[in-house]
């Protein structure tokens, strides 16, 4: 007969070695140059999590048009999709929650499965997520973008 006790313990270390190789899947970043590191707080040291409302997030220049930057420590994206039209949408992929990759022709990329997200709208463009990027609020003044 098999003892309940070690059991237990095989499953609680496969579940804990599963849930270790699953958290670290997707944060590779491809490359490219849109993933932006955490911003340090006065303190210097670097900021994690969602941006604190009104903190500045990037500036407007920083945005290409068309396109956008990821903000991976935020979990948060920001495009302009035309000249002037801001916004910002989750950076975790609505398919299995992972952190999109990059933003190129007009698309948000996740490179985990293959999803991406329009930047005018956060909408599917191409599977397998079903359910578009959720929309964050962001306020525009001057040249400075920041977290509502």
């Amino acid at each position: 007969m098999t003892n309940p006790s070690t059991r237990r313990t095989v499953l609680a270390a496969g579940a804990a070695a599963l849930l270790v190789g699953c958290s670290e899947y997707g944060d590779e970043n491809d490359g490219g140059d849109t993933v932006e590191p955490a911003s340090p707080d006065a303190s210097g040291s670097p900021t994690g999590g969602e941006a604190p409302a009104g903190e500045e997030l990037t500036k407007t220049g920083d945005i290409p048009v068309g396109g956008g930057k990821i903000f991976k420590d935020e979990k948060v994206v920001v495009t302009q999709a035309e000249q002037g039209d801001f916004k910002a949408f989750s950076a975790v992929c609505t398919h299995q929650g992972c952190t999109v990759a990059n933003v190129s022709d007009g698309t948000i990329n996740c490179t985990c499965h293959g999803s991406k997200f329009r930047v005018a709208d956060g909408s599917v463009a191409d599977g397998p997520a079903q359910k578009p990027l959720p929309e964050k609020q962001i306020t525009v003044t001057g040249d400075s973008i920041s977290v509502a």
